[in-house]
């Protein structure tokens, strides 16, 4: 593990459990069931214990704001369509995506523990919070998890114009004996919506080839810059286009297709998605399965260090270092996005953390 940086200067330090009972709490009065508010907020808070602040607490009045305007179901009704013994595909009937992927993730791991491998198609659901999160529940059984989600396009595509795809993420989680998870999360894009915003919020400019113009022009200048461009420009555009067919496609619920057809039913948000799960045990002996894991992540880490580096680190471990620092220190929190959580907190009658 590595030392981790301290909190930006204003931030507040919050305990997990506390922010995980206060998001719940705000969430329930959104219009989620207590069940569905707790797994909601454990997806937030989990994210924010790892320092992926996009997907932290600065999401909570973001789904209120779903909730608010009926984009997100909350009363869904969640049901299996179609399945077999390794197989599912749940209708999310539009539940926030942390509702719908937890459901499917523990359908995973049910139906991998008899067949050995499973994947649990989602489709309708409303926006999947970090994917890491799903994949690494299943890691956390000691099977290896895989999760794909393909959701409304906002990035160009090479050869297109305008947005055409989806900044579509991947993450597969690997259980290990004695480290931390290997945790690969990653979106197609080269930088997120949210880093776009933040410079032209700070009037800094976009590292070259990030992002584009609304025609997909390459740019520079945050003020000109609405969109990413993908991930090593073909690679990532054509994962993309891969990922909207097996989830999107294959659950019968197309985005893509739809979005570009000029239906204005197309436009409306959703998002799909493929949870896999495969058990080492049906490979062999898992044991000798985690213990090889170990043995390949030391070798990694035992790799001489380039110059200017500091150290040779695997998907996840740094994440995983710093969950372990704000469990046992608390979560720092920006300013803003206290101010934020303590505004709906006021207005829906909420106590605030350390404020009863």
């Amino acid at each position: 593990m590595t030392d981790t940086p301290s909190p930006t200067p204003g931030k507040v330090r919050v305990p997990a459990e506390d922010l995980r009972a206060f998001a719940t709490a705000l969430l329930e009065k959104g219009g989620l069931s207590p069940e569905h508010a707790r797994t909601t907020a454990d997806v937030f808070v989990w994210a924010a214990r790892r320092g992926v602040e996009s997907h932290g607490l600065a999401r909570v009045p973001a789904y209120l704001d779903l909730l608010a305007k009926g984009v997100a179901n909350a009363r869904p009704d969640l049901r299996i369509d179609s399945a077999t013994s390794a197989t599912a595909v749940l209708d999310a009937d539009r539940a926030p995506g942390p509702v719908a992927l937890s459901i499917a993730a523990e359908e995973a791991v049910e139906r991998a523990r008899v067949n050995g491998i499973a994947s649990v198609g989602v489709r309708r659901t409303v926006h999947t919070g970090a994917i890491g999160y799903y994949v690494s529940k299943i890691a956390e059984q000691g099977l290896v998890g895989l999760g794909f989600v393909a959701g409304m396009p906002n990035m160009a595509y090479t050869g297109a114009k305008g947005a055409a795809v989806a900044t579509s993420p991947l993450a597969i989680a690997v259980p290990a004996a004695d480290h931390a998870p290997l945790l690969l999360d990653m979106a197609t894009a080269t930088i997120a919506l949210g880093k776009i915003r933040q410079a032209r919020s700070n009037g800094t400019p976009l590292p070259p080839g990030a992002a584009a113009t609304e025609d997909g022009t390459p740019t520079a200048d945050p003020e000109k810059a609405v969109m990413p461009l993908p991930l090593g420009g073909a690679k990532g555009s054509g994962m993309s286009l891969a990922f909207e067919l097996l989830t999107s496609v294959l659950v019968g619920a197309p985005i893509f297709s739809a979005f570009h057809s000029g239906d204005p039913a197309g436009r409306e948000h959703r998002q799909n998605a493929l949870l896999i799960a495969i058990d080492p045990a049906a490979f062999g002996d898992p044991a000798a399965f985690t213990a090889a894991v170990d043995a390949t992540l030391g070798t990694l880490k035992g790799l001489p260090v380039a110059d200017g580096a500091d150290g040779v680190y695997y998907p996840g471990e740094r994440s995983a270092a710093v969950a372990a620092e704000r469990g046992e220190h608390g979560v720092p929190v920006a300013p803003k996005v206290w101010r934020d959580l303590t505004d709906r907190a006021g207005r829906l009658g909420v106590t605030p953390p350390g404020a009863g």
